[in-house]
């Protein structure tokens, strides 16, 4: 990675392009740490509806403290990736989407367009949601001579501007920058939280040295490291792992030439439906913790307390229902983007065949018994580093800041932004038949 990254600096194109994205999430940070007017950001970071494993805590941490913060950039990303994930699930449900999304260019050009469209409306809800929440919370700071509607408006025209302006700066990046802005946005804000981490875990091990039990803190923080270290080196193995399907396309005669005879693959990802299943989950679960949060003078001997004390973040109910969600979201969200069926016609139309297996049915067949058998081992794997700080955090007893999957979105955004350099290198270096 690094030896890509020193290579793609050497060229004049792709420095400007890395360094106009550089000013890009800069411009980003800066947003994220702008206080939105008539707001008090401790009060919010102090309540319990920030507590660990809740909804907000998640978006928190996706938005680089910023939420917590109740910055410009309070956001993020977060309506762009709603309004991304139904227009997923619309194309399926709604034929007109569908065809839309088989034009080519074109068509992913109009989905696009609704889609930032959707993220408006989605950025304005979610913007009248937080304010309510902030106000219920005593988090919105009225001054004299001014209304509480007009407070109101400034408060969620700032969340809805700041939304979409995160939109356009993903664009930009996409258009003069290296690519791939909205996961980069999404990068920048999970590594700004990186620092604050590493200060807390320093903050206990100087506090502990005093303490008797400080080689068993030591060595904790020491197994902690190593089994990060590890944890992402399983996670680049499983984001490049597939299953590849031989496929091998017949020979046929046009005119005086003979095409086809070749010899290709169908590659079948892992993970192929990446931290969607856990972003999933981790909204429905954490909205018993958000109800907890907002009435903190339940009665804690009462049942309604005891059912919502079950979706605590540490408690064992939680990470089995965390963990069998994870997997039914997986097969749900890879039969969505997965269809057998066409896959088989399409290599049926291409005069593609899989050795040994006849077109149509038997073909559809074979490839959802692969996809079925890939989903499982990539679910499980998910689930798997899902709830990985849970068991940590009991363990260890100590708080883990950066979960699983933060650490999985970071690798994968890495990943995908050495890829394109790549490409575009090999571009920039490819002799074309005039030369």
């Amino acid at each position: 990675m690094i030896e890509t990254l020193r290579n793609a600096w050497k060229i004049d194109d792709l420095r400007r392009k890395m360094l106009y994205t550089f000013m890009i999430l800069l411009i980003f940070r800066i947003g994220a740490a702008m206080p939105v007017p008539f707001m008090r950001p401790e009060v919010l970071a102090d309540s319990a509806v920030m507590g660990d494993g809740s909804l907000l805590s998640y978006i928190n941490l996706l938005t680089g403290g910023a939420f917590s913060q109740a910055t410009l950039f309070a956001m993020s990303i977060s309506p762009y990736i709603t309004a991304s994930i139904v227009m997923q699930l619309l194309q399926v449900a709604i034929p007109a989407l569908e065809r839309l999304a088989k034009e080519g260019e074109a068509g992913q050009k109009k989905i696009a367009r609704i889609s930032r469209y959707a993220t408006a409306g989605l950025a304005l809800i979610q913007s009248v949601a937080y304010y309510w929440m902030n106000f219920t919370l005593g988090a919105v700071r009225y001054t004299d001579g001014v209304s509480r509607w007009f407070a109101a408006i400034v408060i969620v025209l700032a969340y809805t501007a700041g939304a979409m302006l995160i939109v356009w700066l993903g664009e930009s990046i996409d258009k003069k920058g290296i690519g791939n802005g909205i996961s980069m946005i999404l990068f920048a804000g999970i590594v700004s939280r990186g620092p604050m981490a590493i200060y807390n875990l320093g903050v206990n091990v100087y506090t502990g040295i005093m303490e008797p039990g400080f080689r068993y803190l030591i060595f904790q923080v020491l197994a902690i490291v190593a089994l990060f270290l590890a944890l992402i080196g399983v996670i680049v193995l499983m984001t490049n792992a597939e299953r590849r399907i031989p496929i091998q396309y017949s020979k046929r005669v046009v005119g005086r030439k003979m095409y086809g005879g070749q010899s290709s693959y169908i590659p079948i990802k892992v993970m192929m439906s990446g931290v969607m299943p856990i972003i999933f989950a981790s909204s429905i679960l954490s909205i018993p913790g958000m109800i907890k949060g907002f009435m903190p003078n339940m009665n804690q001997a009462g049942l309604g307390y005891r059912i919502l004390s079950l979706f605590d973040y540490t408690h064992p109910v939680y990470a089995i229902l965390y963990l069998v969600l994870i997997i039914a979201f997986n097969y749900f969200y890879v039969a969505i983007q997965y269809n057998p069926v066409q896959m088989a016609n399409d290599l049926r139309k291409n005069n593609g065949a899989i050795p040994g297996m006849r077109p149509g049915k038997p073909t559809s067949d074979f490839i959802a018994k692969i996809i079925s058998k890939i989903t499982l081992v990539g679910a499980l794997f998910v689930a798997l580093i899902a709830i990985l700080p849970i068991l940590l955090g009991s363990v260890f007893a100590m708080p883990i800041a950066l979960g699983g999957t933060s650490i999985i979105i970071v690798v994968g955004v890495a990943l995908d932004t050495v890829r394109a350099l790549e490409s575009q290198m090999m571009m920039r270096h490819y002799k074309g038949f005039l030369e």
